[in-house]
């Protein structure tokens, strides 16, 4: 008796592992967080890490901040250069709409990661796949 109870455990156990991997919204997660997707995105950013195309651009966004607020307002600055607009989810929250941005070109931001301490994504310019990978500031 204990131990069809041990494998029903076991069993149930690794079905609730397999369903919460099936609610996973973003390639690198999270699982699950108490937080809505708008409270982890509302925050002023640093970038912890920036490739095009797998080459390594870090250093050249070293001052680089982007700022989005809950209502939906968009900022970011680098060094003398800064601007403003709008971001909106888009495609069931997988993606990030920029639009009105002053001094750069409205993007779709692919949401890789979105969580309350870290947030990567990528956007595609031409043919050339800029990754950011970003922490609070």
């Amino acid at each position: 008796m204990k131990t069809k109870l041990s494998i029903s455990v076991i069993l149930l156990g690794a079905i609730i592992m397999l369903g919460l991997q099936s609610c996973k919204k973003y390639p690198e997660g999270p699982v699950i967080s108490l937080r809505t997707k708008t409270e982890r995105v509302a925050n002023t950013w640093k970038v912890d890490n920036y490739k095009i195309n797998s080459s390594d651009y870090t250093s050249f966004l070293s001052d680089y901040d982007e700022t989005f607020t809950k209502e939906g307002d968009y900022s970011y600055s680098w060094g003398s250069l800064d601007g403003t607009g709008k971001w909106a989810f888009q495609n069931n929250k997988e993606q990030i709409k920029l639009t009105g941005v002053d001094n750069q070109a409205s993007h779709d931001l692919i949401i890789l990661k979105l969580e309350e301490k870290s947030f990567w994504y990528y956007y595609m310019d031409g043919n050339d796949k800029h990754e950011l990978h970003l922490i609070p500031r």
